[in-house]
């Protein structure tokens, strides 16, 4: 109901009904390592002075939905349907180092703060709820978990090393980065981050979990076959049917300029239901594959209260939980931006070891300068000569991110800096600019991002991508800017809104459905234009 307005219904409707399907149920909880039986006590990751390690990164699975554990408590959720299921460590590094402990090796948790906090302090904790309910198979890899409740189930998983294995680390990588910054950034103290004081600069539904449902997940087009070699992952977000427009003429673009298989990924939680109708013809028209995704907000982790917040913080909080642990790479889109170039090139692009890929702000709109907020006080203090790089447009080495628990170093930081409701004034882009010391950004060549607001004229015609971005000295509509900054943007907009006009005909039998936010946006950039109406 996130695009509803009563005010909108037809002439004499005063009521609406909305349906709502409940398309999974969530397991979450807790996961601890505990000491084999015959392990050695004296080694010092069993020492009871701190919580008990986290397994972080440790991959979990139920059925097909797969997640990892986050150093965070712990944390993993996993969406499933009622039932017997078997909850199962991931094959490969994370089943070669855990087995799930032999006695207790899943718990039921009260989710009481007090009782939560006190169950992780000790692993061998028997207070509140923790009565055995699971039975190890045969294999030590998996445990049998019943959801018999429309709560779903909150467990706490205590896995052990396997014999040979007690000073292995399933995250190589991470545990070397960890080394080398510990002396510099003892923020990454996992419990004491959201405990402790401090102050710093199956089916899915939005509420539920990150996995498929039937038509979430399309590859129906013979279009496709005309494109070969990998497929190429795109990412967005869009809220209000103004952007859902902006993000049509994206994947047009996108489809029009790259000549590999396109795969769109969507957070699903902002979209109207006529852009779900919409996209399974969309993708047989203009051969792609989509795919529809989500993540419940962890009740741990704080949560953000305006919308447009909320929409930053999981473009960049959930990246390594958010797709398939068979997904290494991914390209995030702004829903407002026309890609000019073919994304193989930046899909190919070496990013030097580092997690991700962002442009740096351009430097050569001499006009803007007094808006460069990045280059004085703190930010300039913080970045120490690094760039303060946009978010319009960043690539994701999702392999490398999740081996270096990037996700988790993020979500720390962000514990910490949201504290102070004045920080992270743009989220998406405040948080890894900040974060560029624990988690490195390799920079981006100007070209690939071209935004007005920032960047001069002559850089324009080499510009790989445009992004309509906000400009902070003139506020002109995007809806008005568009037609004049990018030249091809009308004719991507006739033949989407044509497209679009077509569907909802054979969809609704009516006319194109024109949304309060639209006609605002289009009223306001025929007025700022002096044109009529009906030019826009």
């Amino acid at each position: 109901l996130d695009n509803v307005r009563l005010e909108d219904l037809p002439v004499g409707e005063n009521v609406m009904t909305a349906e709502y399907r409940l398309e999974a149920l969530l397991v979450t909880g807790h996961c601890s390592e505990t000491p084999a039986a015959d392990a050695d006590q004296s080694n010092a990751q069993y020492t009871r002075h701190n919580p008990p390690p986290s397994p972080r990164g440790t991959q979990l699975l139920i059925d097909t939905s797969g997640t990892i554990v986050m150093s965070n408590l712990g944390y993993f959720q996993l969406p499933t349907l009622p039932g017997a299921r078997t909850l199962r460590i991931r094959e490969g590094r994370s089943a070669e180092v855990y087995r799930f402990a032999t006695s207790g090796g899943l718990l039921d948790l009260d989710v009481g703060a007090d009782s939560l906090v006190k169950a992780l302090l000790d692993v061998d904790a028997g207070v509140e709820t923790v009565e055995e309910t699971a039975t190890p198979t045969a294999d030590d890899s998996a445990v049998s978990v019943v959801v018999a409740s429309w709560n779903g189930r909150v467990v706490r998983v205590a896995l052990t090393k396997r014999k040979g294995m007690e000073l292995e680390d399933v995250l190589e990588e991470a545990a070397a980065w960890s080394d080398k910054r510990e002396a510099k950034r003892p923020i990454h103290r996992w419990f004491g981050s959201f405990f402790g004081p401090g102050k710093g600069a199956p089916k899915n539904d939005e509420n539920l979990g990150a996995e498929k449902e039937e038509e979430t997940s399309v590859d129906i087009s013979p279009q496709k076959q005309k494109y070969a070699g990998d497929t190429i992952h795109v990412f967005s977000v869009a809220s209000g049917h103004l952007y859902e427009r902006f993000l049509k003429i994206m994947m047009l673009s996108v489809r029009r300029n790259t000549n590999n298989p396109v795969k769109f990924w969507f957070i699903k939680n902002w979209l109207s239901p006529r852009f779900k109708d919409f996209l399974p013809h969309i993708a047989l028209q203009y051969g792609f594959e989509y795919e529809l995704v989500t993540y419940k907000w962890p009740t741990w982790l704080r949560r953000q209260t305006e919308k447009q917040r909320i929409i930053w913080a999981y473009k960049l909080l959930f990246l390594d939980v958010l797709f398939p642990l068979t997904l290494d790479k991914i390209i995030f889109v702004d829903a407002d931006q026309v890609v000019r170039a073919d994304l193989k090139e930046l899909w190919d692009m070496d990013l030097h070891g580092a997690p991700y890929a962002y442009t740096p702000m351009c430097d050569n709109n001499k006009e803007m300068e007094g808006y460069r907020f990045w280059k004085t006080g703190f930010w300039k203090n913080h970045l120490r000569g690094k760039p303060y790089h946009i978010s319009a447009l960043y690539v994701v080495d999702l392999k490398r991110f999740r081996k270096t628990a990037a996700g988790d170093q993020l979500r720390v930081i962000y514990e910490q800096l949201s504290q102070d409701p004045n920080s992270l004034a743009n989220l998406d882009q405040d948080l890894p600019n900040y974060a560029q010391l624990q988690v490195p950004i390799f920079s981006l060549p100007q070209n690939w991002l071209w935004c007005e607001s920032w960047c001069g004229n002559e850089t324009k015609a080499n510009a790989k991508t445009i992004d309509l971005c906000n400009n902070p000295m003139t506020k002109e509509p995007k809806l008005l800017g568009a037609a004049r900054i990018v030249k091809e943007w009308p004719g991507l907009d006739n033949e989407v809104r044509h497209f679009t006009a077509d569907v909802e005909r054979r969809l609704y039998g009516g006319k194109q459905f024109l949304s309060h936010q639209e006609r605002v946006a289009r009223n306001a950039a025929a007025a700022a234009s002096g044109d009529s109406k009906d030019e826009l």
